[in-house]
């Protein structure tokens, strides 16, 4: 139940993005917007909807100060961009920098988050970066397809969703990373507390 500011009550009985009554004839039937003959479909894409979240980054210090526990720690960041006719494959390059400084490899990531703009560009990167299509750790909760991709807040989601299932999991390092505009990616080490 959500009252705005008016005093009017809104009651939300399920996730705007989600919509059961889709058919696999309805998806079969929808255009390809970018190219005549084009796979990338409303049906395969990211929905743009609404979202919020929350985090704190601080230092071990201040979070001690604050009596906060943390649940993850940020190993390594990076950026790096591809030709913008690529646009979808930037955390390509961007997680291979990351795992530069950070001192790993893709196979010590026990989850990845990574956004899915379209199907086929999670599958281009996935391919690069010399993962299965189907790889368990990736996504393991659902990605952006399937979750929808507020643009402001889907960075904060990978990170909490990422840690998440670190501690679930019990693992050690995940690995969160994104598509920006123009063929630039993104891409963050977090590891477990």
């Amino acid at each position: 139940m959500l009252k705005n500011k008016k005093g009017v009550v809104t009651e939300i009985q399920h996730d705007e993005h989600l919509r059961p009554e889709t058919t696999l004839e309805q998806l079969r039937g929808l255009k390809a917007p970018f190219r005549a003959n084009g796979v990338i479909t409303a049906g395969n894409a990211s929905g743009v909807n609404d979202g919020a979240a929350a985090l704190i980054i601080a230092s071990e210090q201040m979070a001690a100060a604050q009596g906060l526990t943390p649940r993850a720690r940020i190993v390594a960041m990076a950026t790096a961009g591809v030709e913008p006719r690529l646009m979808g494959l930037g955390p390509v390059p961007a997680t291979r920098r990351v795992l530069e400084r950070a001192g790993l490899s893709i196979h010590d990531m026990d989850v990845i988050e990574l956004n899915e703009a379209f199907a086929a560009q999670a599958l281009g990167v996935l391919r690069e970066l010399g993962l299965p299509d189907d790889a368990p750790h990736v996504n393991p909760n659902g990605g952006a397809i399937a979750l929808g991709h507020p643009l402001g807040m889907s960075g904060a989601r990978l990170a909490l969703a990422a840690s998440h299932e670190l501690h679930r999991r019990n693992g050690r390092y995940a690995l969160c990373t994104m598509c920006i505009g123009v063929g630039q990616g993104i891409a963050m080490i977090l590891e477990r507390v």
